[in-house]
């Protein structure tokens, strides 16, 4: 079966080219001059880097003055969620990083809450996911980790930074179902955070991490993980060593967006400055030093248009999640 998420985000970076030449800019002038990022899991993970990259990347250009960060995780996101929720009346220059999960996690009951309790801002990155190794592992490519499955059976096991049936889950289970296996037979132990995931691998905890491929790039290059494969339909310039696994003859692919959510009840004014900021970086050196380094894809859907990627991610993810035995 082939499994393709990203069409949506490959229209909705052409929409946001084409919307560049039509808007008006921040010009590199200050929007605002604070921002704090609330980050719902722990140091390591995908949301941690998205949000502390952003920041550098705005205080770089000169869009925001100062940038603040806090990591605030349990609950797979929904402490986070929840406090976005109670405290809104005082986070008037506050900014919740999410993705993929806040509809996965909403969909599973894992939190009450979902993207329609916040306020929407922007969704602002694609990042696609990979299946990694240690780098001393005796496995090379999805061949001899599909070989290593077969033979160990539940003593094989894959981790991520997310609960059972979330986004790392759900990959992993997407990966084993295009090479032909029982998806929800997947032997997969969860962990509360990328950064203590990616321990787990290299203690020996389990045999292979399903992880973001920024992550996964940044233990690569420090030679302590091996990636065995990418969602991505073409090698990623970011680090093009590393294999799809379509050309491995797995017929998946799959990207996971990123965003940033304001407190319910934010003023349309304040939402229009976070806007203004986050549009006028990807013109900035700073925004693409930033997103070369993780190897991020570049999207661009605001406001209103953030509403209806996510309905309709709401939708497909739904659909797979049944097919797969999770809802």
């Amino acid at each position: 079966m082939k499994t393709n998420m990203t069409r949506r985000v490959v229209m909705a970076a052409a929409a946001a080219t084409l919307a560049f030449s039509g808007t008006a800019h921040a010009g590199g002038h200050q929007v605002l001059e604070q921002l704090h990022f609330i980050i719902p899991g722990g140091a390591g993970g995908g949301w941690d880097g998205t949000a502390r990259g952003t920041g550098e990347a705005l205080t770089g250009a000169g869009l925001v003055g100062s940038a603040s960060f806090e990591n605030m995780s349990g609950g797979g996101g929904g402490v986070a969620i929840g406090y976005m929720i109670e405290n809104a009346e005082s986070l008037d220059n506050t900014l919740m990083v999410n993705s993929t999960p806040i509809v996965i996690r909403s969909l599973t009951g894992v939190f009450p809450q979902s993207f329609r309790d916040l306020t929407l801002v922007a969704g602002t990155i694609g990042d696609y996911a990979a299946l990694v190794v240690p780098a001393d592992s005796s496995i090379e490519n999805m061949d001899s980790l599909l070989a290593a499955y077969k033979e160990q059976g539940q003593d094989f096991a894959v981790g991520g930074g997310s609960v059972p049936g979330g986004m790392d889950h759900l990959v992993a289970a997407m990966v084993m179902q295009a090479a032909g296996e029982d998806p929800t037979a997947v032997n997969y132990i969860p962990y509360d955070a990328g950064g203590e995931a990616m321990a787990g691998l290299l203690s020996g905890e389990i045999d292979a991490l399903s992880t973001g491929f920024s992550e996964a790039i940044a233990l690569a290059e420090q030679g302590e993980v091996r990636i065995v494969g990418v969602t991505a339909e073409e090698r990623v310039p970011a680090y093009d060593s590393a294999p799809t696994f379509m050309e491995q003859g797995i017929d998946t692919s799959f990207v996971n967006w990123r965003g940033f959510f304001a407190a319910p009840g934010t003023s349309d004014e304040k939402v229009a400055q976070y806007i203004s900021a986050l549009e006028a970086m990807y013109e900035s050196d700073a925004w693409e030093e930033v997103r070369s380094r993780n190897g991020w894809v570049n999207i661009w859907n605001p406001g209103g248009d953030f509403r209806t990627f996510l309905e309709g991610q709401e939708k497909e993810i739904g659909d797979l999640m049944k097919t797969l035995g999770f809802l």
